[in-house]
Parts: C-alpha cells; sequence; structure tokens
C-alpha cells in the first residue's frame, strides 16, 4: 500500500451529498478490470455524456481540476453499498485525500485499507474548504501534523492513531497485525501448552 504522509494538491469541490458508491464505481466495471485500470471509469455516470464524450460541466473534466489529488465532497460520501472498488477508482484516477462531513461506514473502513485519506470535518469547515477549493488554489494536507491549510487558514482534523499509522507506513490492518507476528506465536505456543483440547492436531 502507497503511505501517506503529506500531499498538496489542487482541491476538486464536489458538494452533491450522498454519492454512493455505484455514482463513484458502476459495478459493471469491476467485473473484467484490475483496480489500476478503474480510474477512467470513476464517477461515470457523471463524467460523460455518452461513451467517450465527456460532461464539461463535471468538476473533474475542468482542465484546472482534471490532476486534482483531492476532493472536497458533500455529506455521506461514499454511501451505499461496500464496493471496495469505489476506493480503487478513486486511487486509480489519482485521488489520494478526500475531504467531508461524513462518509458511509465501510467506504470510510476501506480507505484506510487502500492508502486514501478520508479527512472528517464539520460542515461548516466542510463549506468553508469547498469554497477555497472553487478558486483552484493548492490545499495542503498533512497527516502527520493533522493538518489541512488553505492559504492562511489551517484547520485539524481528527483520525485514529492506529490509522493514521497505517497510512504513514503504507501498511494494511493485516501487514499491521504481523508485525506482531512474534508476540502472536509466543502466546500460541504458551496457549497450546496449557489448552490442548483447544487446538487441532498439526496435520503435519
Amino acid at each position: 500500500m502507497q503511505p501517506f504522509t503529506e500531499i498538496v494538491s489542487i482541491a476538486a469541490p464536489l458538494p452533491r451529498r450522498n454519492v454512493d458508491t455505484d455514482v463513484i464505481i458502476p459495478l459493471r466495471r469491476l467485473t473484467s478490470l484490475l483496480p489500476e485500470q478503474l480510474g477512467p471509469y470513476a464517477f461515470e455516470a457523471l463524467r460523460y455524456i455518452s461513451e467517450g464524450t465527456e460532461n464539461p460541466d463535471f468538476v473533474l473534466n475542468r482542465p484546472v481540476y482534471r490532476n486534482a489529488q483531492i476532493i472536497v465532497a458533500g455529506p455521506n460520501f461514499g454511501c451505499g453499498s461496500s464496493r471496495e472498488g469505489a476506493v480503487w477508482a478513486l486511487m486509480s484516477h489519482g485521488i489520494r485525500c478526500v475531504i467531508a462531513s461524513g462518509f458511509g461506514d465501510i467506504f470510510f473502513d476501506n480507505c484506510f485499507q487502500n492508502g486514501l485519506l478520508p479527512a472528517r470535518l464539520p460542515q461548516e469547515e466542510v463549506d468553508r474548504l469547498m469554497t477555497f477549493a472553487e478558486t483552484a488554489q493548492p490545499l495542503h494536507v498533512d497527516l502527520r501534523q493533522q493538518r489541512i491549510a488553505a492559504g492562511k487558514y489551517t484547520i485539524r482534523f481528527e483520525i485514529d492513531a492506529w490509522r493514521k499509522e497505517a497510512l504513514l507506513l503504507g501498511l494494511d490492518g493485516i501487514q499491521l497485525t504481523l508485525r506482531d507476528r512474534g508476540t502472536i506465536e509466543r502466546w500460541q505456543d504458551q496457549d497450546r501448552s496449557q489448552r490442548v483440547w483447544a487446538w487441532l492436531p498439526d496435520p503435519g
């Protein structure tokens, strides 16, 4: 997983409410494409008027926002079905951070398993950043300091310490757990000797 430490980028303003995972990536695109191939189909229903014809009104089609790595989103971003492909599509498009007042719970969890930072802020702060994003000036998101800087304005965001560490190191939940493999194996050996009945015989 690609670590996340800090990022300086133009932020695309997407004030639309309740952008669900099917809007982020339609299910049919997940049946035949690899995660890294999903970028062109992120927000497909919003980005294209017809097959291959871009909607000039969609923010990520505007020249200034085409390479945005940050989205400032409306409330309840990533709601809907549990679809890890939604995070894959955003990452494949180049998005590394989404700022919103609320996220779909499963989408929120999936972000941390793939190296995308979902920064949750009060709606009034999101509105302020949305206005700033419309000026096409870059935001600075610093995970170590848990700060977002928009010009001279800076706001702190909260994040679980365990999830912060995972993003900084580029480790998913399994990789974080395996760092303690020695401790786990020692506990298993001790428990196996104390509760023989609880362990299946070694097939080897």
